[in-house]
This record gives C-alpha cells, sequence and structure tokens, in this order.
C-alpha cells in the first residue's frame, strides 16, 4: 500500500481590508467626515492653521504620529483640496505645506471643538505632550469681538507664541510658533488661566485688572485689552 505524502499545508498572505474612504450618505455632516474624520486629520490643520509647514516641523510637533500615517494624510488632504505643497525658493531646499481656502475653512470648526474639549483639560496627564502653541484656540476664543486688530505675543511658560486678533482673513495664518516679529501688543499669563478663559470659567478684563494678566505695548490693541 503506498503511502501518500503530505503536502506542506500552504498559508494564504493576511489582507488588510482597504480603509474605508466614504460612508457612502447623501449627509453634509457624513461628507465632512469622509474629508477630516481621520485620525491625525484635524491636528494636521490645526498646525497648519500657523502657516506653510515642512513635513519635518509638523512630524515634530504631532508627538505620537508615524511617519507613514503623516505623509499618507498630507496625501489624502492633498486630493481632498484642504492643503497644497509648494517648493521654497533657493537657497531653500524644502518643500512647504499650506491650507487651501477650503482648509483655512476648518477654523471655525477647530475652534468649536477646542471649545468643546476644554473642560477635558482640567487636569494633565503625566504622558501628555504639550506645545505652546496649541493654547492659541482657546485664546482665540476668549478675544473674539476685540475691536483692535493686530498680532498679540503671549507668553506662558510652556513658551511664546502668537495670534492675530479679529476678523480672520482666509489664508493668513492666524497664530504661529514663537514671538512675532511685527507685535502690536504682548501679553503674559499662565497656562491654566488661559485654560480657565477658553472655558468661560475667567473674564480677560477681569485677569487684566486683578493682575493675573501682564499687557505690554502701546498700541490701540494694546490699549483694548488694558481696558485703557
Amino acid at each position: 500500500m503506498s503511502r501518500l505524502r503530505r503536502m506542506p499545508r500552504q498559508t494564504q498572505p493576511a489582507t488588510r481590508p482597504a480603509r474605508r474612504r466614504s460612508y457612502d450618505q447623501f449627509c453634509a455632516g457624513a461628507r465632512a467626515l469622509d474629508a477630516v474624520g481621520d485620525r491625525w486629520t484635524l491636528l494636521i490643520v490645526r498646525e497648519l492653521l500657523a502657516g506653510p509647514r515642512r513635513y519635518t516641523d509638523l512630524h515634530a510637533d504631532l508627538p505620537g504620529v508615524s511617519t507613514d500615517v503623516l505623509a499618507s494624510r498630507l496625501k489624502d488632504m492633498e486630493k481632498g483640496g484642504l492643503v497644497t505643497r509648494r517648493k521654497l525658493p533657493p537657497p531653500a531646499a524644502a518643500s512647504v505645506y499650506e491650507l487651501t481656502a477650503r482648509g483655512h475653512g476648518l477654523l471655525p470648526v477647530l475652534a468649536a471643538l477646542a471649545e468643546w474639549g476644554a473642560p477635558a483639560l482640567a487636569e494633565r496627564r503625566p504622558t501628555d505632550a504639550v506645545r505652546a502653541h496649541w493654547f492659541a484656540l482657546p485664546l482665540l476664543g476668549a478675544l473674539k469681538g476685540t475691536a483692535a486688530t493686530g498680532v498679540l505675543d503671549v507668553h506662558l511658560d510652556e513658551g511664546e507664541f502668537h495670534i492675530r486678533t479679529g476678523e480672520a482673513t482666509a489664508g493668513e495664518p492666524v497664530y504661529g510658533d514663537g514671538p512675532a516679529a511685527d507685535a502690536d501688543a504682548r501679553i503674559a499669563l499662565d497656562a491654566e488661566l488661559c485654560l480657565a478663559l477658553g472655558r468661560g470659567e475667567a473674564v480677560f478684563a477681569e485677569a487684566v485688572g486683578d493682575g493675573r494678566i501682564e499687557v505690554s505695548g502701546d498700541s490701540p490693541l494694546a490699549k483694548e485689552l488694558r481696558g485703557s
């Protein structure tokens, strides 16, 4: 009786399911999530609201994102018309990503998300990364309605950033990392107060009056913030 030789069992390579690109729903909310619902996409928009950024700068200010995921998200955002990529003129040998007008239109969406999420920042976890300019959105919300338009330097213990008060102009950065070269005014406060302003638990004018916020400068913006 012949013995049959058992053939090795062939294993099929594991296949990953294709990432769903659309909810396939005729709904404005679903269409919006098709474009920005992926993890990291809105945080990339947050960084680009500060103006054009190089890939390496984006990666540095998005701790936790892998290079593959960041490259994939940027590619998707280019296809979706949210960002564009351009080469810097010589002598710089780098490309930068920047928001399109449609991408810049996400500012009020991010501002609303920041306001909604502010109560969750009652306590900083030991694993939480922090960048000073991440406090820009809560502070912009607190300064909404400021009549004087200008550039405001903001000093926190965590670092410095600058914001632009008044109505945002499409395509123009609304905040940036570090102090601005042409700041009209400067304020100094602590991060906890900045978050309290964003949560509506503190009033800017009252914090200036009791010394918790220091305002420097002689511009119309500085005078308005001081209440003088």
